[in-house]
């Protein structure tokens, strides 16, 4: 599909976007925070098959935390207590792991800030410019902080993340869940809005939540698995509809 093919996105009602790895390449700060705390698990745990790119994608990226936390052990048919979310780090729950796994992105995160990358930076501007409502629809915990350092914490009115999902009980992505309170919030119809994604389970959270146009990044996830979630166009970079 050529530039000129490509929907006109200030048409829709709204424009959705995910965080990591659609508008900061903070997935893949969380990839070497996951791998990180995983590979020294699995050693100190013996668990085989050691730990892997393909886990990430297939368990972790864009789900809640804990979420995908359970999801992984449970791909080595590993159980263990659900914990709190106050657990130590140290603690051998979900919660306790999930902990350990925030601890290293909060380090990374904090040391090295994160720039938004320009094409969605661009997109964003135009977008508000032609008066398009425009809100994140993020899993992560950490997305105010996120969006604080990469300097775009003022330009989204309406966060729905991880926070707001653990307190209005919404299941993680692929749920339609968390998309569609993000369109509520918005004080849009999904039917006549746009949802964009790079990960598996957020395209199809939107696919679910029953938007319009899904749009997803090709980040790492393949193209043509985000086509066969749902995608309705999947681009490498959202300079693409600028």
């Amino acid at each position: 599909m050529t530039a000129d093919q490509l929907p006109d996105l200030t048409a829709y009602d709204g424009v959705l976007f995910d965080l990591d790895g659609v508008l900061t390449p903070t997935a893949d700060v969380h990839m070497h925070a996951w791998r990180t705390m995983f590979t020294e698990l699995f050693t100190a745990w013996e668990i085989e098959p050691a730990y892997t790119d393909d886990d990430y994608f297939r368990h972790l990226d864009g789900k809640k935390r804990y979420d995908g936390v359970a999801s992984l052990l449970r791909s080595r048919d590993i159980e263990v207590p659900w914990g709190d979310p106050s657990d130590d780090p140290a603690a051998e729950t979900v919660c306790g792991i999930g902990n350990r796994k925030n601890a290293v992105f909060e380090r990374v995160l904090r040391g090295d800030g994160i720039e938004p990358y320009p094409g969605s930076l661009a997109l964003v501007h135009k977008l508000r410019a032609a008066g398009i409502p425009i809100a994140v629809v993020s899993s992560s915990k950490n997305a105010r902080e996120v969006l604080t350092v990469a300097g775009l914490i003022d330009l989204f009115p309406v966060i729905m993340d991880g926070v707001v999902a653990e307190e209005r009980h919404l299941p993680s992505k692929p749920a339609p869940d968390v998309f569609a309170e993000g369109a509520r919030m918005l004080s849009v119809d999904p039917a006549r809005s746009v949802a964009v994604e790079d990960a598996h389970s957020g395209v199809e959270s939107a696919v679910a939540a029953g938007y319009a146009l899904v749009i997803g990044v090709d980040r790492g996830a393949g193209a043509d698995a985000l086509r066969a979630l749902g995608a309705h166009v999947v681009v490498d970079d959202l300079a693409a509809f600028v």
